[in-house]
């Protein structure tokens, strides 16, 4: 084979010159298509690098607009209003809760039962079938259904709610029976998960003209405003009450209550020191998950509405008013015991202990005589001042619009007026008004208004003093020795230091006196070396029972109801039993001790 000798631009030496004309033609085509294919190249990826560019710096200017946004929030804050995105989801009302968080109210999309008198108005008769077959046939859907009730309500021609919180099953149900007139319309439903547990301090809500939910009662009713604004309710309320105490409240309440056969109690569990008030309960309660909670007549709340001549626990109040004026100073001095005679009204001790007694004992054995002629020492000016101190002539400032004005004497109280007063007559409070007494006497002196409110360490109110702090003092030791050697000894109970005074007054009926109907209570506080609460247990028209010893009065009904419910609280509280602790009442022990 013969080698072809090539020139320099790689043709064939020699060759014809139309051959080599088309070899360059060939390579420049070849430099040509691999010049637009690197150009092309080079375009695409510029491309590539713009878009990405491009979408960095879209997301780079999201990213910035979110951070000024929400520096924005953080300095400005948010709008007052929420947006109507944000309000649709928020619930229709508010939701209330213990102080812990536990919920007491919550409301829920729900699904009722109502009767529609005009949903065939043209038929001339809104059912198909006979009122009472459709009664009969709803309480096999719902068994606890008044049927006699319902049967009305069908016969008439007005509308109204048969049930609420249907059930999915009972809706399918209902629409079996082919009636038009049974509407199932959706709302929204208040829902209490404790039942009838505080239903004095939740109160109930009804629907509006504008079929939303309104506050009608209790806290529901204070806090309608706040529950119902879309800015606010997202958030729930705190009330001051303990859900754990309130329950052994009420449970210790009934169980005294169904033992001595009364008509009704009331209790308060209250913080001395800031006023928060732990647990508040009336009784008989009602449910106000139930339509028709407007209509209980259980309504009325005991412990912030009723207002009750207390009694004898009323003597401390007085005494420690004499303490603080210097009338007492020597607790040796034996005062006359003996009856009292004023403006033709006489005035004795229920079980004498002698001609005298000294101070220790006229509040141990519960002296009439001696503390009436203490509170006459004293003198009506300075004993109605203190009262005014303490609250007593106005109702309570708890939130609750359920609040009982006191039965008070205006003006200048006579000399007989402030007698009988001192021990607990001529003057009704409520069981709250006593309760706040209490816990100014034994918290060193300062009054501080009454609160559903939870509060934060820097809401407590400063308050009001009332009594001296040496006072104070005294008087935690005086209420210590009651409930060890008087009256109170039922409501001892063992490492939780309990100091009270049981007081037991004839009901005021008529313009005299119920012989056979009293009021039964005992006020208390624990741990009397360092008072954290403050307890009240009221009866109202106690009998004598097996369970009481056939007794009626407070040392045999109320006191131990506190005896029982202490122990219950006192860990939920923080407050634990401690044996080796107490109160120094040596010098009044040796004053009791002495006449025996």
């Amino acid at each position: 084979m013969n080698a072809i000798a090539l020139d320099l631009r790689g043709i064939p030496v020699g060759s014809a010159p139309s051959q080599a004309a088309a070899a360059q033609r060939d390579a420049s085509k070849l430099s040509a298509g691999r010049i637009r294919s690197v150009r092309l190249r080079e375009t695409m990826l510029l491309t590539a690098r713009i878009r990405v560019l491009l979408i960095l710096a879209i997301f780079a200017a999201v990213v910035a607009m979110a951070l000024v946004r929400i520096g924005y929030l953080g300095v400005a804050g948010s709008s007052p209003r929420a947006t109507s995105l944000t309000e649709a989801l928020l619930p229709e009302r508010g939701e209330i809760t213990d102080r812990h968080g536990t919920p007491l109210a919550r409301t829920f999309p729900a699904y009722a039962l109502w009767f529609n008198p005009r949903a065939m108005e043209d038929a001339g008769s809104p059912l198909v079938g006979e009122p009472a077959k459709i009664a009969e046939r709803l309480k096999t859907i719902f068994p606890d259904l008044d049927e006699a009730r319902t049967t009305r309500l069908l016969s008439g021609d007005r509308g109204g709610y048969i049930a609420r919180r249907v059930l999915p099953e009972q809706a399918n149900q209902i629409h079996a029976l082919g009636e038009v007139a049974l509407e199932i319309p959706r709302e929204y439903d208040r829902h209490y998960p404790q039942g009838s547990l505080g239903a004095h301090v939740l109160g109930y809500t009804l629907e509006n003209s504008e079929g939303a939910l309104e506050g009608r009662l209790g806290m529901e009713k204070v806090l309608d405003e706040q529950l119902s604004d879309p800015a606010l309710r997202g958030e729930p309320v705190a009330l001051s009450i303990d859900l754990s105490v309130q329950g052994a409240l009420e449970d210790e309440l009934r169980r005294g209550m169904l033992a001595t056969n009364a008509i009704g109690a009331a209790g308060v569990v209250l913080d001395v020191d800031t006023g928060e008030v732990m647990a508040l309960a009336s009784l008989p309660d009602f449910d106000p998950n139930l339509s028709d909670a407007q209509h209980s007549p259980n309504v009325f709340n005991r412990a912030t509405n009723g207002t009750y001549e207390l009694g004898s626990t009323f003597k401390p109040l007085s005494v420690a008013a004499a303490i603080d004026a210097g009338v007492v100073r020597d607790f040796s001095r034996q005062w006359d015991a003996t009856p009292v005679t004023m403006s033709g009204a006489t005035i004795r001790d229920m079980k004498p202990k002698g001609d005298t007694l000294n101070v220790a004992e006229a509040l141990a054995y519960s002296s009439n005589t001696v503390t009436v002629r203490i509170a006459d020492t004293l003198g009506p000016e300075r004993l109605r001042k203190t009262m005014i101190d303490l609250g007593m002539s106005e109702p309570t400032p708890i939130e609750l619009g359920a609040r009982g004005k006191p039965q008070w004497a205006d003006g200048k109280w006579s000399r007989l007026k402030n007698m009988t007063v001192s021990y607990g007559h001529g003057i009704a409070v409520t069981p709250l008004h006593l309760a706040s007494a209490y816990a100014a006497m034994v918290n060193g002196g300062v009054l501080r208004p009454a609160t559903l409110h939870k509060l934060e360490p820097g809401e407590v109110p400063r308050g009001k003093r009332v009594f001296k702090a040496s006072t104070s003092s005294r008087m935690r030791q005086l209420l210590r020795m009651i409930s060890i050697y008087g009256t109170g000894r039922s409501a001892d109970a063992p490492g939780y230091r309990i100091g009270g005074k049981t007081g037991s007054a004839e009901k005021a009926k008529g313009g005299g006196y119920a012989r056979t109907s009293l009021i039964s209570s005992f006020a208390a506080a624990f741990p009397m070396d360092r008072p954290r609460y403050v307890v009240v247990a009221v009866l109202d028209e106690p009998r004598g029972t097996i369970a009481s010893s056939f007794q009626r009065t407070a040392a045999w009904n109320a006191a131990p109801i506190v005896g029982r419910l202490v122990p219950r609280i006192g860990p939920m509280l923080g407050v634990r039993p401690d044996a080796r602790r107490d109160v120094d009442i040596s010098d009044l022990r040796n004053l009791i001790e002495s006449r025996k």
